[in-house]
Formats: C-alpha cells, structure tokens, sequence
C-alpha cells in the first residue's frame, strides 16, 4: 500500500510521511521555508515535500496521491469532495495577476491603452499558449475572452513558443508576470486588473488543500503547522527569502522578493471574507457557464 493510500484513521496516522505538494516557485518555497528548514514545532507529523508544477499538483491532488497540497482554486472546483480549503496558503491577485503578452515587435498586437472590447476581440482571434487547462490562469482566461485558440504549454516554456511562433499570445504566470519586458515582450491585458475591475475583488489563483480522510483535529492542528510556517517566514523575511531563492529562475534577489511580496501577504495568513468572497464569485461564474462543477459550499479547515 503507498503512502497515499493509508488510512488516516481518527486520533492517530500511520506511521508514515505525509505528502506536501507545493510549486518550486519563490512564493511556495517561502511559505514552506520553516516548515522544510525545521525552524518550526511540527507536533509528530512528518512532511515529505514534493516540488512540483501547479498543473501536475492538481491532476495529482485529482486522483488523491497527495496528504497536503497547493492547487488552482480551479482545480478545487474538481476536488470538493475528496479535500477541504485550509484556511491559509492563498496566493491572491489583488489587481494583478495571470496576463496576455505578445513579442515586443508584434505588428498588429493593440497598445495598452486600447478599450478593453477591442482588446478581447483581438485576443479572440489569436492562438493562445495557456500553462494548464486545470489553472486558474485558464479559467480567468475562460472567462474574460469566453472562446478563443489556445495550445497547452509548460508555464516556463512560453516565452519560447512566442519566439517561434509556435503560438501568437502567452498566457504568463509566476515570474513572467515580472520578467516579460525584459525578455522582450509587451502586455496586452493582465486578468488580475481585469477581474478587479469588474467585481472589485482579488483574483483567486491557489490554494492549500488537505485530504477529507484525516479527523477534524488532524485538519486543524496541520491548518496551524502550515499557518506558523507563513508567519514565520513573513516575520524572518530575509532568511525566507534567501531560502527561496533556489527557486527564483534566474531573478536577483529584489525582483524575487517584490514577486513574493505580490503572493505572500495578509490574503496568504488567511483568506478573510473577501478573499472567500472572491472564490466564491469566481468559482460561481464559472459554475454558471458550465465551466466546473457548481461548489455548493467552500469547505474549510476550522
């Protein structure tokens, strides 16, 4: 029997390791510093981090392999009845967020300042490269431009489709959302200003999730083990960071910190009723245009 498929039965696990899911992105690895540099009480359980990227988290979470894990709040439409929502680990963007770009030389690429119909029109009519289907980078997308072409390709492999050609606009999240100028290419719209624009709410973008087969106090006591972890590197910030740096795919450590400052902040200790706003409001639209399951309710860790 795997890991994955031992019972955790009420008052006590297995003896075995947990699995912790999460992106090897800055952000995560910040959130997790504690927790994986042993700078924090984990109260007997044991983590067996697994790095992995945000579509391959969800497809695992979709067919439970993993105890703990980072995932799209899109993927959790999918997953309501197998995991619940810890209430901290929420990468939010509060105005900002996921984006469309195009090479810098594009010809007929609109400029920033066009209307916001002209804009999706034109995107409509492009070949998308999208990181995932089960993002919510995509789903965002979905939303916005309602139809349009799209290819799928691994989120740090975009950029080179759009120097091939292999697609004409890039759906960029993590760093790109920072990079992208320097690498050569220009915004068209970015969904973070887009989505607040139009409900005055962040954009829901992951979540932690926990699996329904612990207890209830099993649920709580890991929900505080993760909550110390992000308190702990918020409150050791330089170390955290220079922890996280592993990750940071060629950016100095600046540019590192200001992306994990857009990702790891008050949204992140828990989602408050605005951030539970949010997804319900994303979750919802989406649930009416058919696009995931309806979500009844949010469930999550007390």
């Amino acid at each position: 029997m795997s890991i994955s498929e031992q019972p955790l039965v009420h008052g006590h696990l297995p003896e075995a390791t947990l699995l912790l899911g999460h992106s090897p992105d800055p952000d995560d690895a910040f959130m997790f510093y504690a927790m994986a540099a042993g700078k924090i009480p984990l109260h007997g359980y044991r983590f067996e981090h697994i790095l992995q990227d945000i579509q391959t988290l969800n497809e695992r979470a979709l067919r439970q392999e993993l105890h703990v894990s980072a995932v799209s709040i899109h993927a959790y439409a999918h997953l309501t009845k197998t995991y619940a929502l810890l209430p901290c680990g929420a990468s939010m963007g509060d105005g900002y967020g996921p984006m469309f770009v195009v090479r810098a030389d594009h010809p007929e690429a609109p400029a920033l300042d066009e209307t916001l119909d002209h804009k999706k029109a034109w995107l409509g009519k492009q070949r998308i490269a999208v990181p995932g289907l089960m993002t919510s980078a995509f789903l965002a997308a979905q939303l916005c431009l309602e139809k349009f072409d799209y290819i799928v390709i691994p989120f740090d492999q975009i950029f080179e489709a759009l120097r091939t050609g292999a697609a004409d606009v890039g759906l960029i999240i993590h760093e790109g959302q920072l990079t992208y100028a320097q690498e050569g290419f220009a915004k068209i719209l970015d969904l973070g200003t887009w989505w607040k624009n139009k409900t005055g709410l962040p954009l829901p973008l992951g979540g932690n999730v926990i699996r329904k087969d612990f207890s209830l106090q099993q649920r709580h006591e890991i929900n505080e083990i993760v909550k110390a972890s992000i308190r702990y590197g918020l409150d050791h910030r330089r170390a955290a960071v220079d922890h996280s740096m592993a990750h940071a795919r060629g950016m100095e450590v600046p540019l590192a910190d200001q992306f994990i400052g857009m990702y790891v902040n008050d949204y992140t200790l828990d989602y408050g009723e605005e951030g539970r706003a949010a997804i319900r409001a994303f979750l919802g639209e989406a649930a009416d245009r058919g696009l995931v399951p309806g979500v009844e309710r949010l469930e999550f860790v007390e």
